[in-house]
């Protein structure tokens, strides 16, 4: 028979943490082989191949004491962790763009990246984002969104989270209760949203009632102070608005997990072990902190201590952990099953129907290249802690390989020298057609000045958002303008497929655009 948990050992379950490199640190399978961690988040960082991360995997399952949750952001489109040798997929605004049989291609997405998941030993997702998208100036969401009416995005949101968990893995809907307007990214600073608590029920909160009641496993919370709710604690830290608005008003009975302690929201205001502790208190089940051992440390140390002392009662503890066992007996893995799963043509084959759905021709006509073609394609510029480097940036070389003869330009970083600037402007003169590819330019002024002038100095030109469609909204009107609302793999193809004319785009944004 089982020995019951010890105090440490229940704490540690409260607790998921993430690492750097390719393999576990001998510190973190001591701590799982101690019971002190019960979970485990994964990032790019973390992960090279399939054969890779199945061997890392098996080595936390293996080294923990108790049954293991190992996380990952796996949203689909911008947001990703899994790339190279995986199924890679559109994001939620391009699965919302799509013009007929919205709901069911997402479930059958969401099941594929879930199926994926599962088979590399993977049982947590944090996804669906579940946020509506009230403004073109909230840098956090993007089309990472699926739009801005809260019905559609609540049917979206049930049909991914049946799609993950049918596939075995545990949904995350997030942040709860909404990030609504803020323009502020919680990676940078602690936002404050003035929002009334009547658009909070009405709106933001409608997705979560709704996968709520399709059996979501759990929810991830907001480092944001709503106002309306509780005008001194972030959500995170809020007993307000976890105990009272999601536990008692929305009758949630899943597990509760904070976004990374580590963000700047909560990092420079609270202390690692306050944090811990204030969360805990506030009923949250699980503390997320993702990245340093030395933090990780001290927020459970001073949560232990809290625990043994009677700050934090043990019947708290002993409730969050029931739900993190009741969530771990459900989703239960031990060990990546059949890497021969992943990155199938079946699988390829879903996402690359579901990229093609969700790209929109936002005007103009697509047209026929001929002459001198040149490409310019703004790299991936990472201003906040939500995508990570190493994302998708070849759009144009993918694209010679259907247009032999094309002319490339990558622009990177965020200044522009102004010698680049004229010769990109003279090349652009001398081309017949320039293709922009654009990755976010309405919040990059380095990105947009200079696509702005590349447009007015091309005789033709095709405007290609390849991450926000807002970026046809700041800048001058091209011949034509497409966009694929987001940049993986199967989004740039799509937007490859729509250039050279294998099909012509149906798709219809989710959002309100307003053309210049």
């Amino acid at each position: 028979m089982a020995q019951p948990m010890t105090t440490e050992e229940k704490v540690g379950q409260m607790f998921t943490v993430g690492f750097h490199g390719l393999e576990a640190p001998q510190y973190l399978l001591e701590w799982l082989a101690q019971g002190r961690v019960g979970g485990i988040i994964l990032f790019a960082r973390n992960v090279d191949s399939p054969e890779q991360l199945a061997y890392l995997t098996t080595s936390l399952h293996q080294a923990a004491k108790y049954p293991l949750l190992i996380g990952i952001d796996q949203e689909g489109g911008t947001v990703a962790r899994l790339r190279d040798g995986f199924s890679e997929s559109p994001g939620a605004m391009a699965l919302a763009a799509a013009s007929d049989g919205q709901m069911v291609r997402t479930e059958h997405v969401s099941a594929v990246l879930g199926e994926e998941m599962c088979a590399i030993g993977i049982n947590w997702n944090y996804a669906p984002a579940v946020d509506l998208l009230y403004s073109a100036e909230n840098p956090t969401m993007g089309t990472r969104s699926f739009g801005t009416d809260p019905e559609q995005v609540s049917s979206f949101a049930e049909a991914a989270v049946k799609g993950f968990q049918r596939a075995g893995v545990a949904a995350c809907a997030k942040h709860f209760p909404g990030l609504g307007e803020t323009a502020i990214d919680t990676h940078l600073e602690l936002p404050r949203l003035e929002v009334s608590e009547a658009q909070l029920l009405d709106r933001d909160l409608m997705p979560y009632r709704v996968v709520i009641e399709a059996g979501i496993a759990s929810i991830m919370t907001t480092h944001t102070i709503i106002e309306a709710l509780d005008p001194n604690y972030p959500v995170t830290l809020s007993p307000i608005v976890i105990q009272h608005l999601l536990r008692d008003q929305l009758d949630f009975e899943g597990v509760v997990t904070t976004d990374c302690m580590e963000m700047k929201a909560i990092a420079d205001n609270f202390g690692a072990g306050e944090s811990a502790v204030l969360a805990a208190k506030a009923g949250v089940d699980i503390i997320l902190v993702s990245h340093t051992a030395e933090t990780q440390a001290e927020a459970y140390d001073m949560l232990l201590k809290a625990v043994l002392e009677g700050d934090v009662s043990e019947d708290i503890v002993d409730s969050a952990v029931a739900r993190v066992e009741k969530l771990k007996s459900q989703f239960a893995i031990t060990a990546p099953s059949d890497l021969d799963s992943i990155h199938i043509p079946d699988h390829l084959a879903i996402m690359e129907e579901a990229a093609r759905a969700g790209t929109v021709l936002l005007y103009g006509e697509i047209p026929t290249l001929s002459g001198r073609i040149l490409a310019i394609e703004f790299a991936s510029a990472l201003e906040s802690g939500i995508v990570e480097s190493g994302g998708q940036t070849g759009f144009a070389y993918r694209l010679r390989e259907h247009l032999p003869g094309i002319g490339i330009i990558t622009v990177t970083g965020s200044g522009i020298e102004a010698a680049n600037v004229e010769q990109i402007t003279l090349s652009t003169e001398q081309a017949d057609w320039v293709i922009v590819a654009t990755r976010n330019a309405a919040w990059n002024v380095h990105q947009r000045t200079l696509a702005d002038r590349i447009i007015r100095s091309a005789s033709q030109s095709v405007l290609l958002c390849l991450r926000t469609p807002f970026d046809a909204q700041v800048l001058p009107q091209a011949s034509a303008a497409i966009c694929t609302c987001g940049d993986s793999s199967p989004s740039l193809d799509a937007a490859i497929g729509a250039l050279t004319g294998e099909f012509i785009p149906d798709g219809r944004l989710p959002v309100p655009l307003k053309l210049p």
